[in-house]
């Protein structure tokens, strides 16, 4: 299918996840062996619209939230930027993983159409 038709089919937003193996040592790791993050984004601009990750407390689940709405998922480097300035729990790494891995499934759903 060609890229037009293909970007006339997909919704104006689209909902995307990415999952990370968690450090054992962390309280989330007792509860899941893996994050997930999913991301509402907007399909025409790559804007992240919502944000949520299975991390154990609502508090950093909120918070990785904050980092992420508003910024845009073709910008990882920003977003990246932002997580190393302000996010200093153990999850970090998994966190920038999952948010990579969903950059990789938008990106291979406007790479496909072409």
């Amino acid at each position: 299918m060609s890229g037009n038709g293909m970007n006339q089919m997909l919704a104006e937003e689209i909902f995307l996840t990415g999952y990370a193996k968690l450090p054992s040592n962390i309280t989330a790791s007792k509860m899941y062996e893996v994050i997930a993050v999913g991301l509402l984004i907007k399909s025409a601009t790559g804007e992240i619209l919502e944000a949520e990750c299975t991390l154990s407390t609502a508090l950093a689940n909120k918070f990785v939230a904050r980092m992420l709405v508003g910024r845009n998922i073709n910008r990882m480097e920003e977003i990246e930027n932002v997580i190393d300035s302000s996010y200093f729990g153990s999850a970090k790494k998994a966190i920038k993983t999952a948010i990579q891995n969903c950059k990789k499934k938008f990106d291979s759903i406007f790479l496909s159409e072409e």
